[in-house]
C-alpha cells in the first residue's frame, strides 16, 4: 500500500515519527496510523513506540561499559568537548557515570580549582591526573557493568552538597516518557544528583532519542539542556526547543 510506503519513508528521514504527525502528513485519522503501524509491526518493518514508531527497537537492555565505549565513539568524543567548555573557574560540579561522561572527564582541562562529586570510578581515576580537581568519589554498592556506585551511602552524601552543574549521560531519551537508564537503583542515584544541582545538562549521542529503558530518571522539562551530535533529527530538535530546553548539536 503507497501510505505503507510512506510511513517507512518518513521514518528512514526521521528515525522515529509520532501518529499525530503521520495523520497530518498523510491526512488520515489515528484510528488509521494506529492500525497501519500495527500492520507494518507485525511484518517486522518497524517498531511501535508511545505515541508513534521507530525503526530501531526502542527498549534498550543493559550492556558492559566496555562494550557501550565503542559506540558512536567519535560523537561522544565531540559531545564531551563541548560539555567541558561549560565548566567555569573555581566551578564545582557533578559528573554521573557512563562511557560519555568519561570522556567529559578526559577532557576537562582545569581553569582554578575545580570540584567534581563523582559516581563514577572510572571518572575518578581519570580526573586524578589533575592537582587542581579536588574530587569526591561517592560511596556505595559497586555496579561491575557501569564502573559506578549505587546505594542509601551515595545518596546520603548528596543530601550534604550543592553543586552548580550536574552531566548526566543517558540509555534512552523519549520525549514523552523522558529520560531513562537501565538500572533502577542508578536512575534514583541520579535523580538525587540533579537534586543537589543548579541544573542538570544531558550528553548523549543521537542513537539515545526514541528509545527508553526501564528506570525512569526524570522528565524532560527537568534538563536545562541537552548536548547531542548533528544527526538528531530535526523533528526532535524542534521539539525539544520548543520545550524550552537549551539544544546544543556537535
Amino acid at each position: 500500500m503507497e501510505r505503507h510506503q510512506e510511513i517507512l519513508d518518513l521514518l528512514k528521514k526521521e528515525k522515529h515519527v509520532k501518529v499525530a504527525t503521520l495523520c497530518e502528513r498523510l491526512d488520515v485519522s489515528a484510528v488509521t496510523i494506529r492500525k497501519d503501524l500495527k500492520l507494518l509491526e507485525d511484518k517486522g518493518l518497524l517498531f511501535r513506540t508511545h505515541g508513534g514508531a521507530s525503526l530501531e527497537n526502542p527498549y534498550m537492555n543493559e550492556r558492559d561499559v566496555s562494550e557501550k565505549a565503542s559506540i558512536s565513539a567519535e560523537e561522544k568524543s565531540l559531545i564531551a568537548e563541548a560539555a567541558a567548555q561549560r565548566i567555569q573557574e573555581n566551578d564545582s560540579i557533578i559528573i554521573a557515570s557512563g562511557t560519555t561522561v568519561q570522556q567529559l572527564a578526559k577532557a576537562i582541562k582545569p581553569i582554578g580549582k575545580l570540584n567534581v562529586i563523582t559516581s563514577s570510578l572510572l571518572v575518578a581515576i581519570e580526573l586524578m591526573k589533575h592537582r587542581d580537581i579536588d574530587i569526591i568519589q561517592l560511596g556505595g554498592n559497586i555496579r561491575h557493568r557501569s564502573g559506578s556506585v549505587t546505594g542509601h551511602y551515595a545518596e546520603h552524601i548528596l543530601n550534604h552538597i550543592s553543586s552548580h552543574q550536574f552531566f548526566m549521560g543517558v540509555d534512552g531519551i523519549d520525549l514523552d516518557f523522558g529520560c531513562t537508564t537501565t538500572n533502577i537503583e542508578e536512575a534514583i542515584l541520579n535523580k538525587k544528583m540533579m537534586e543537589a544541582a543548579q541544573k542538570t545538562i544531558i550528553l548523549a549521542d543521537s542513537s539515545k532519542f526514541g528509545k527508553r529503558s526501564l528506570a525512569k530518571i526524570c522528565e524532560l522539562d527537568e534538563i536545562s539542556e541537552i548536548i547531542t551530535d548533528k544527526d538528531l533529527s530535526a523533528a526532535d530538535a524542534e521539539r525539544i526547543r520548543e520545550m524550552g530546553i537549551k539544544l546544543t548539536l556537535v
